[in-house]
């Protein structure tokens, strides 16, 4: 679950296994595999960052390493 708020500042969670779409038009839409569609106050950048890590905490997606230490190994 992520953590966002409403326009008006209210937080809720949502799953963020169920978001199929993150758009800005210009506030950031978020909609999920049921269609509804929920507007946070949130950037795209930052819900794209908290899902991120979701699926890291989850293990949905492993840890990516930066290119710098990648090329160090």
């Amino acid at each position: 679950m992520i953590k966002v708020s409403r326009l008006n500042g209210k937080p809720f969670f949502l799953n963020a296994i169920y978001i199929e779409n993150i758009e800005s038009f210009p506030d950031t839409t978020i909609t999920l595999t049921n269609g509804r569609k929920y507007v946070v106050k949130e950037d795209e950048a930052s819900v794209l960052n908290m899902v991120n890590s979701f699926y890291q905490s989850v293990g949905l997606i492993g840890l990516q390493l930066r290119r710098d230490e990648y090329e160090e190994e």
